[in-house]
């Protein structure tokens, strides 16, 4: 095996830093919050050197926003159950336990403050919604299909999924009856 193929190969070296790395930045965030820990700290927690975060990453921001689109975006595929009403009830409650999950409060306190700091946070943000957008896009059009009416993505994110960050941010408990009570009133 060549050089070059060893670094394509999934799963090596390269995947495990980047998954410390990330871990490392979560547990930071739940541990002390956004803003107040560096490089040096992450690369410490990690195991790796300061060089490789920054060969990677090029800048603390960068590592941050990467986290945030990173864990927000990495969801199960759509759920396709024949119904609009099915699939947004398994879309919400996947989400619920991602953002209820042992690091969902942390990268959802990051993604606020990431959207709020500067171009690059504002970047990060317009691209969370427009990946979420077109996810959420996907099942509705599927809904369409199926001559199902089904509502804009916006009124999904505005109308489900916007409550439950809000709940989590807050430190509010997310019940499986609040959240589908957020479908039946979306429907």
């Amino acid at each position: 095996m060549n050089e070059r193929q060893r670094a394509r190969r999934p799963g090596g070296r390269s995947a495990r830093v980047g998954a410390q790395v990330h871990q490392a930045v979560t547990d930071l965030i739940g541990e002390r919050g956004y803003g107040n820990f560096t490089v040096g700290e992450v690369a410490a927690r990690a195991g790796v050197a300061d060089s490789s975060i920054y060969r990677r990453w090029g800048s603390l921001e960068t590592l941050l926003t990467d986290v945030a689109l990173t864990r927000l975006n990495a969801q199960s595929p759509m759920p396709d159950t024949g119904s609009l009403a099915g699939d947004l009830r398994t879309y919400a409650a996947q989400v619920a336990r991602e953002i209820t999950g042992p690091d969902g409060p942390a990268v959802l306190h990051l993604a606020v403050a990431l959207s709020s700091s500067g171009q690059q946070g504002m970047q990060a943000g317009a691209d969370l919604r427009a990946e979420r957008t077109r996810q959420l896009q996907s099942m509705l059009d599927r809904a369409r299909d199926r001559g199902e009416h089904a509502p804009d993505a916006f009124d999904v994110l505005d109308h489900i999924l916007a409550p439950m960050y809000i709940r989590v941010l807050f430190g509010m408990e997310l019940t499986p009856e609040y959240v589908d009570g957020l479908v039946d009133r979306m429907l």
